[in-house]
């Protein structure tokens, strides 16, 4: 097999993590990469910028340094950093009922449904009651008025099962009704553009030209996405509509607010708002969270399982690193979608790590390319 063209920098010691992405494009079958892209930041500094392969399933158009792609649920990731700025603002707390933002929320006998509940997998509206089709997610309005007047599935705060495509408009609406934003719009204005992070909820279309083809999984390695038929809560949380892996590569799709499922991200732009949390809240000289707002992003509210994905623990909407998906260390936290793309932060090692691809592996929770490179990383800073 031609080697891949990998172009970028690596810092001195980082050579191993240039080797892993790169035997990545070597792989077989559906674990070989097509178009990718990994950044890496340590105490702030920047210390792998790569990327390589194509942007298209054909193999024609060169991937680039700031090529976009649909990143799936690390989007959730980003919302709820979101969520914990506001949080460390003394805007919002996490033990707030979310009927005191958002008094629609109330119906169905969840007045009492916490913020942090809510954030954490654990109010009990995985999936929409009424049936929905895949554009009903582009109608905000219609997304959140049907959540709210939903009764919920368990008791909420008695189980955690993964709000799939919920999770975003529930914390999302909360975002707007404390900021009169839309969730997008406030990560642009208070999160990704203080910090230089090209990462976007609600693409413009003055940026399709960047965005690569999203190459779907083979359906019969699916793993939680494919069990949508026959495991009722795996149904109630993803097959309400059932998800189409190819949805990404419509205009209408990226146009829209679906914070849950559609960020469109660099692999810097993950890693710069990831470089942010494991460096204090700071990144070139913009701070955007403090120590003690991070300390309760992470802090855990859920230790699992996880009804749908199983071995989770989860924290204020990102997930400690229980499989391990980010390296060795069970501290590190941050969240993966759907095919492999994530971002992670190490606060104890400074050390964050964003990385997205095109060829999307069927697992929810990462493959074995996403994997190597965490490990690759963290047996260089461990060793240090």
């Amino acid at each position: 097999m031609a080697e891949t063209p990998i172009a970028g920098t690596v810092q001195p010691g980082f050579e191993s993590v240039r080797a892993a992405f790169a035997a990545n494009f070597q792989r077989d079958g559906e674990d070989r990469e097509i178009g990718g892209a990994v950044a890496v930041y340590v105490h702030g500094r920047c210390v792998v910028d790569l990327w390589g392969g194509h942007t298209d399933a054909g193999e024609t158009k060169p991937w680039a340094r700031d090529t976009l792609i649909n990143v799936w649920s690390a989007s959730k990731g980003v919302v709820s950093i979101a969520v914990a700025m506001l949080v460390d603002q003394g805007r919002l707390s996490y033990d707030d009922k979310v009927a005191k933002h958002w008094p629609e929320f109330a119906a169905g006998g969840k007045a009492d449904v916490t913020v942090g509940q809510l954030v954490s997998h654990q109010a009990g509206l995985n999936g929409f009651d009424a049936a929905a089709v895949t554009e009903d997610l582009f109608d905000w309005g219609l997304s959140t008025s049907r959540l709210a007047a939903q009764t919920p599935a368990w008791v909420p705060g008695t189980a955690v099962s993964y709000h799939a495509i919920t999770h975003g408009y529930l914390a999302g609406e909360v975002v707007r009704r404390v900021t009169g934003q839309d969730v997008g719009g406030f990560i642009r204005d208070a999160l990704a553009g203080p910090l230089g992070a090209d990462f976007h909820i609600g693409l413009a279309h003055a940026h399709d030209w960047r965005v690569a083809e999203m190459v779907a999984p083979v359906a019969a390695s699916t793993t939680a996405i494919g069990a949508a038929d026959q495991s009722p809560i795996a149904a109630r949380a993803v097959g309400n509509p059932k998800l189409d892996a190819t949805a990404p590569n419509r205009r209408d799709w990226r146009a829209a607010q679906i914070p849950a499922a559609n960020g469109q991200s660099s692999a810097q732009g993950l890693g710069r708002i990831y470089a942010a949390i494991a460096n204090g809240g700071a990144l070139d000289g913009s701070t955007v969270i403090s120590s003690a707002g991070i300390d309760r992003l992470r802090a855990v509210r859920h230790p699992g399982p996880d009804m749908l994905l199983g071995p989770r623990t989860w924290a204020a909407g990102v997930s400690l690193n229980v499989l391990p998906n980010f390296g060795p260390h069970p501290e590190t936290f941050g969240h993966s979608g759907w095919g492999g793309a994530y971002g992670c932060a190490n606060v104890e090692r400074g050390v964050a790590i964003g990385y997205v691809m095109n060829r999307m592996g069927g697992s929810l929770v990462g493959n074995p390319r996403s994997a190597s490179l965490a490990a690759a990383v963290f047996a260089v800073v461990d060793a240090a």
